[in-house]
């Protein structure tokens, strides 16, 4: 399987006036959280509200600001998050995409919403 990558917008839920940031990202139901690169914080104003401690892919351990609160927008989904603040490039970790209720399709290396539930995302609470 190759990498998959998939088209997310990106507001500041606190500055609802302000544009969102249209991108793409890494899919990866390996890492937890959403990441973004520093000049994407600083473009939608996203304040820090913590510093967190992560463990990268080589297994280093590192301190990035972790700031919100962020609207993640795919298609008719939206999920509300923080983000790692954290490399060069837009990461979609497996806790929002869970949230918007989105399946991966390998054979196609593509995200898209979950076919059982098309119009309004699922979700488990028990």
């Amino acid at each position: 399987m190759g990498l998959v990558y998939t088209e997310i917008e990106l507001s500041n839920l606190l500055a609802p006036d302000m544009a969102a940031y249209r991108t793409t990202a890494l899919v990866d139901t390996g890492a937890l959280h959403l990441c973004i690169p520093q000049h994407i914080a600083l473009q939608l104003n996203l304040k820090q509200l913590e510093e967190r401690e992560v463990i990268i892919a080589d297994g280093s351990r590192k301190m990035v600001p972790y700031v919100g609160p962020v609207k993640v927008t795919f298609k008719n989904r939206n999920c509300f998050t923080g983000a790692m603040v954290l490399g060069d490039a837009v990461l979609l970790g497996a806790i929002p995409m869970e949230d918007m209720d989105l399946i991966v399709i390998p054979a196609l290396l593509k995200v898209d919403v979950n076919p059982l539930s098309p119009n309004v995302p699922l979700s488990v609470a028990k």
